[in-house]
């Protein structure tokens, strides 16, 4: 079994205006996704919003620069993410296809194979 990232993107604005409604079914969705991985799901977790990240980043004399907030200026950001095993490629995408963030026309999942140092 491989190990794979899913990245889960989105527009913080659309999230934030969910109704109460949208986000159960939101939820659920992502309940759904959690029953049919199963086992396969080895950890992930919901992120806070982009302008509580901190960004570090080389800098002239090899000391690191702290900035507040994301690196990069998007409308999408990371929100979430899954690190789930799965027998191959094609079985990644057929578990992330369930989750509510690629179906949806304002986010995404990336999904990167992890590399095995072994």
């Amino acid at each position: 079994m491989a190990k794979y990232m899913l990245l889960l993107y989105g527009d913080p604005a659309r999230w934030e205006a969910m109704t109460a409604e949208e986000q159960a079914a939101h939820m659920a969705a992502h309940e759904a996704f959690s029953k049919a991985a199963g086992e396969r799901i080895l950890g992930g977790e919901e992120l806070e919003l982009p302008q509580t990240a901190t960004t570090l980043r080389g800098a002239a004399g090899g000391e690191p620069l702290t900035t507040d907030g994301p690196f990069l200026e998007t409308k999408e950001s990371l929100g979430g993410f899954y690190v789930i095993e799965a027998a191959d490629l094609d079985e990644a995408i057929a578990l992330a296809s369930l989750l509510p963030e690629a179906r949806a026309s304002h986010s995404g999942v990336e999904i990167r194979p992890a590399v095995f140092h072994g």
